[in-house]
Formats: structure tokens, C-alpha cells, sequence
């Protein structure tokens, strides 16, 4: 019975991986399926970057939105359990959270501080991966008066992953063959406190800012989730550095590249600006990503292996064929074995189209960061 259930259910999500979508027609059409086979009363859907797992824009409703600072602050800040970052490395990617705290509520702050204040009394956690890289994560939630997810409902969700994942992937990398007119010359900055309220911000983060809140249909009061997860993340790494605590800082930068509906990418860099007077400050760079900002993207986007990027990095730093070997520690003919691969993988034939596709094009320096 149940295994019937899933195959009929798993045929409502892969249906979808026929159509022409954008990132977020195709997680508003994900959410209508699950609607239909798991009632929710409210929802997060939100992409993040595969490099840094920072927010890249979310499809939530006003629930969650008047909550989401707090489930923020949480994420990034708090222990808690089932964090998404977690539940990317543990390999089964769904939980359930009243399963896991039924006995203990107070295990998490998150549910006792933020849902349980709020009317919800469960959430179901999904984190979609391809490949070795995570394209977003899901969120359910219950009120209280409802009943509780079930494991059979995890279960559906944990069948759809891989096919939600590789669109989520492939709506992301929708890359546009040359630079996009009309942004600003100079960077954005804007400067916000540590409770994400926006204090100063010069013109080009103005419009910025006008274009995120395109990107996610939100108000002009509404700082964007990609601002808001830089911060949070800049305020847990500076936290644990300042404890002392290797275990707690996180290896990546406070920063997300995200792809705006006209298809340019915007990078969002946070820097904590630490006062003379008053409390500490958080300074938040904004400017469109230029190609090779991108290069790790378009690497991703032909399915190149870890070893092939770091290959095709000394390739378009003009290695020689030896050269590559000794600082691969490979031979001659595995660097000639992985340089088919790429070629066949790019559709290119020569080194020299694979440096202009990947670099001439765009008229870029040759210092790429693979």
C-alpha cells in the first residue's frame, strides 16, 4: 500500500521535470503537488548557493514571514537540531521534528521560542542535494491543532529529493552568455545592526535591494533573505571566532551569488565593521557577479568533477601539460585522460576553445577561481 502511495506521488513531482520553468514557478509548482498528497499550513522554500549554503531567495507566505528573522537568527546562531547544514551531511536529508523532541521539547529552542509561540506545532525538513552539491531546502509546518507529519509522509518527501534537487540545480544554472547593461558602476553598500535593521545605504544598494524584493515578491519593508542570511552567517562565524571555537567557525565566506529574474548574478559579501562607538556594525557589499565569479557555476553547470575544476584552473592559467602534472602530482597521460573528459563534457575540441569559452568571451583576466 504505501509503496503504491509513492510511486503514484513520486509521478506528481518528476511530471514536473518536463516543463519550462523558472527557480520559482518551479518551487511554487512543487509545493501545489505536495498540497495534494501532504496538507501543510505553511511553508519556506528557499535555493541557496551550493558553495557557501547561504539563502539565495525563498517562496515562504506571511506565517513564516513574520517569523523568519527569529528562524534565521536560529539557523545561524543557535544549537539546535536538525540544522540544514546537518541534515546535508547525515545523507537521508528529511526529518521530522516532533519526532525527535516528542519526549524533550526543550531540546529545541527553536520550537519552544519560535514555532510553539507562533502556532506551529511540527516541521518537516527536507535539504535537496545533487551530486556533491546542495541546490535548497524545504520547510513544512503544522499548527498545533493538527495532527503531527508521519514517517510516511517523510518518506514521500525523501522519494522526491533527487528529482527536486537536480531542477533545483538546473533553474539555477540558467547562465546568460555575456554581461547584462543597466547596473550600477560603483558597489553597493549598505549598513545594517545585528538584528538585520538597515541603518545607511548608498544608491546602487538602493537598487539592488529593489531588485531582490523582485526576486522574492516582498515588500519595500522587507529586508531580502539573501541579506539576512549573509548577516546571520558573518555574526555566527565572528561569534565562535571570538570564543575560540574551530569547531563552531564555518569555512566559508559570508557570502551568496544569486541569479536575478533578467539572469544577471548579484554577489552579496558581508564584512562586520567594528565601532569606535556602540555596538558593532555589519557592512554588506552588493555588485553584479562577473564571469569569473561564475566560473565554479559554469564548471557546475557541465557536470565537471572536482578533479577536472582544479585541472581546468591550471589550464586557463596557461599551464603546460607537464607543468599541470607535477602540481597535480599525476602523470602526463592521466592530465591528457581528464582534458577529454572536460572537452567532451564542454563540447569544445582544443584548449584554446576551452580557455575562450570559459574566459576570451568574456574578455576577463586569466585568474580565474575555480
Amino acid at each position: 500500500m504505501l509503496t503504491s502511495r509513492i510511486d503514484q506521488s513520486h509521478r506528481l513531482i518528476t511530471s514536473l521535470e518536463k516543463g519550462t520553468w523558472t527557480s520559482r514557478t518551479y518551487r511554487e509548482a512543487v509545493l501545489k503537488q505536495i498540497q495534494t498528497v501532504i496538507p501543510y499550513d505553511a511553508y519556506c522554500f528557499t535555493t541557496v548557493d551550493p558553495l557557501t549554503l547561504l539563502s539565495t531567495g525563498a517562496v515562504t507566505e506571511e506565517g513564516i514571514e513574520a517569523i523568519h528573522d527569529r528562524l534565521f537568527m536560529n539557523e545561524y546562531m543557535e544549537e539546535d537540531i536538525h540544522k540544514y547544514a546537518e541534515l546535508v551531511l547525515s545523507g537521508e536529508h528529511t526529518a521530522t521534528l516532533h519526532t525527535a523532541i516528542s519526549a524533550q521539547p526543550e531540546q529545541s529552542p527553536r520550537y519552544i521560542n519560535i514555532l510553539q509561540p507562533a502556532g506551529f506545532g511540527d516541521e518537516l525538513r527536507a535539504v535537496f542535494v545533487s551530486g556533491d552539491a546542495c541546490w535548497g531546502y524545504l520547510t513544512l509546518y503544522r499548527k498545533t491543532e493538527n495532527s503531527f507529519f508521519t514517517e510516511e509522509e517523510r518518506l514521500l518527501i525523501q522519494t522526491w529529493t533527487a528529482s527536486i534537487a537536480s531542477m533545483l540545480r538546473s533553474t539555477s544554472l540558467t547562465l546568460v552568455e555575456e554581461i547584462t547593461s543597466g547596473s550600477p558602476e560603483e558597489p553597493g553598500i549598505m549598513i545594517t545592526s545585528d538584528t538585520f535593521q538597515l541603518l545607511s545605504l548608498n544608491a546602487p544598494a538602493r537598487y539592488w535591494l529593489s531588485q531582490l524584493r523582485k526576486l522574492e515578491h516582498i515588500g519595500p519593508d522587507v529586508l531580502p533573505r539573501p541579506v539576512r542570511a549573509v548577516s546571520s552567517h558573518l555574526q555566527r562565524k565572528n561569534r565562535a571566532e571570538r570564543a575560540d571555537d574551530t569547531q563552531l567557525t564555518p569555512d566559508s565566506p559570508s557570502k551568496v551569488c544569486i541569479q536575478l529574474p533578467d539572469g544577471r548574478y548579484l554577489i552579496l559579501h558581508a564584512s562586520l565593521m567594528q565601532q569606535l562607538v556602540g555596538p558593532d556594525q555589519i557592512a554588506i557589499r552588493l555588485e553584479q557577479a562577473m564571469p569569473q565569479d561564475l566560473l565554479p557555476l559554469l564548471a557546475e553547470s557541465h557536470g565537471l568533477s572536482s578533479r577536472e575544476r582544479e585541472l581546468l584552473g591550471y589550464v586557463l592559467r596557461s599551464y603546460s601539460s607537464k607543468e599541470i602534472a607535477a602540481a597535480m602530482h599525476i602523470s602526463v597521460y592521466t592530465v591528457q585522460d581528464h582534458l577529454k573528459s572536460i572537452f567532451a563534457k564542454t563540447k569544445v575540441s582544443s584548449r584554446r576553445e576551452l580557455i575562450w569559452y570559459f574566459v576570451s568571451r568574456f574578455q576577463l583576466s586569466d585568474e580565474p577561481a575555480i
